[in-house]
């Protein structure tokens, strides 16, 4: 049985102009010990599948259908039993270090919190394993931050204050939204290895979100693409990248920053905008923005297409772009 899995979610937020389904029908189960990358631009859906997973989605928000961790259905649940897994069986990053630590609390209050709450520890011995904690993640002279505050800490610190406080109970799935951002190069670079050693360490599940293709290529053993709330491609990372089958995939690929001479050629760009989710096409969703659109894309969401082995890409016109690549 796999650690997670999830069947046909839907959320549904409250905007300005009515419902919209921030996340359309995405399904996909994730192991201990593996890897797996959700990629795509901002406003496609990955921040919000990841709140659903952890049951932190905005006030009037509606799911549907299933969320299982070890086979127990997450969706049912009252918030006092979500709050005994949160912390403890399943822990997130979240995507800003600079404003998602209390500005009040010291650094060695919010990294032994978990284990009081989780773990019954006494103050004492959770402080003292959130010294240990803080050592593991790298964070310089770990016994002076303990009583700091978060504005006494650089962006890199922070970061890895709330990746000590994310794998303090020696969480079971581990989602890590963005882990990276606004980080200069040489610290990504840390974070990301430091993340990677602690999942191998601990046999964790990692839900990495990113819209950086160069992290996931990297990072992640399989991938999905998401794009108006609708995962278009998925599979082995490496399968994906040898043969892109959708537009959207190709499109991220193409509009990747290049190393080399500087050149006059300018950076390769996806035409249009994401959608706003009241004004998502009746079909594929890409479509409005897509080189290859024809007018059978808007008769409906395309159903997953086979490219390979655990290789699926939304697109009708799937084979005949890898034939043609």
């Amino acid at each position: 049985m796999p650690l997670l899995e999830v069947e046909n979610l839907t959320v549904t937020l409250a905007t300005n102009r009515g419902p919209g389904d921030a996340v359309r029908n995405v399904a996909f189960a994730l192991d201990r010990g593996e890897t797996l990358g959700l990629v795509g631009e901002s406003g496609c859906g990955k921040s919000i599948t990841a709140l659903a997973l952890m049951s932190l989605l905005p006030e009037r928000a509606r799911i549907a259908g299933s969320i299982r961790l070890d086979g127990r259905e997450l969706t049912t649940l009252g918030e006092d039993q979500l709050c005994g897994l949160r912390g403890d069986r399943m822990a997130m990053i979240f995507q800003e270090p600079m404003t998602s630590l209390n500005p009040v609390q010291t650094i060695g209050r919010q990294v032994a919190e978990p284990l009081i709450l989780h773990k019954g520890m006494t103050r004492a011995a959770a402080r003292e394993r959130a010294l240990d904690l803080l050592d593991r993640v790298g964070l310089p002279n770990p016994a002076a931050r303990l009583d700091q505050f978060p504005h006494q800490l650089s962006g890199g610190q922070r970061q890895r204050v709330m990746i000590a406080m994310a794998l303090a109970c020696d969480p079971d799935l581990l989602i890590a939204d963005e882990p990276t951002t606004a980080l200069d190069v040489t610290i990504q670079g840390q974070i990301l290895d430091l993340i990677l050693d602690l999942v191998e360490e601990r046999g964790m599940a990692l839900l990495l979100i990113s819209h950086d293709l160069g992290v996931i290529a990297e990072t992640t053993q399989r991938m999905m693409v998401m794009y108006g709330g609708s995962v278009v491609e998925a599979g082995p990372t490496a399968e994906v990248f040898a043969r892109m089958a959708h537009p959207y995939t190709r499109g991220l690929f193409a509009a990747r920053p290049k190393l080399g001479p500087a050149t006059e050629t300018p950076l390769a760009t996806i035409a249009g905008v994401v959608p706003e989710l009241a004004d998502l096409p009746p079909g594929c969703p890409f479509a409005n923005r897509c080189p290859l659109m024809i007018p059978p894309c808007n008769d409906g969401l395309p159903p997953p297409l086979p490219m390979g082995p655990d290789h699926i890409s939304r697109c009708i016109r799937a084979r005949e772009l890898v034939a043609s690549a």
